[in-house]
């Protein structure tokens, strides 16, 4: 690894013969992710894009949640929704918030800052490199 590089996660997958089944493990935890059935898949886990989502989602949601925690709001549920849409120019993110709880409109706002704070979410909006080579 280079001295300029902080590796903060790794993942792994591996695919068999059962067409589009993946087993993909990451710190221990894996996860099955597939393809739906009108892509020639099983529907036997998120698909890819799904996965993606999901990752943003529950970055963003724990975000959020750290953050009403520390300043003691009492917010019962934060909910977070995406869609990925393709578009002309790339693909397009929708991210609806939601809260169960007490909460006025500037803190509202503020929690709409916070969840564009989240790692995943500087990540996919930052410049990623990705650089693929043989083992």
């Amino acid at each position: 690894m280079d001295d300029d590089k902080d590796l903060i996660a790794s993942a792994d997958a591996t695919i068999g013969l059962i067409k589009y089944q993946t087993r993909v493990s990451s710190g221990g935890h894996s996860v099955v992710v597939d393809e739906p059935v009108k892509m020639e898949g099983m529907d036997s886990g998120m698909a890819p894009y799904g996965l993606l989502l999901a990752s943003l989602a529950s970055c963003t949601a724990i975000t959020l949640r750290m953050y009403i925690n520390r300043k003691m709001w009492v917010i019962d549920e934060i909910g977070v929704d995406l869609e990925l849409s393709k578009t002309p120019t790339g693909v397009h993110i929708d991210s609806k918030l939601s809260f169960k709880g007490e909460l006025n409109d500037e803190q509202r706002l503020r929690l709409v800052t916070i969840a564009d704070a989240c790692p995943i979410h500087k990540l996919l909006v930052g410049e990623v490199e990705i650089f693929t080579a043989l083992k």
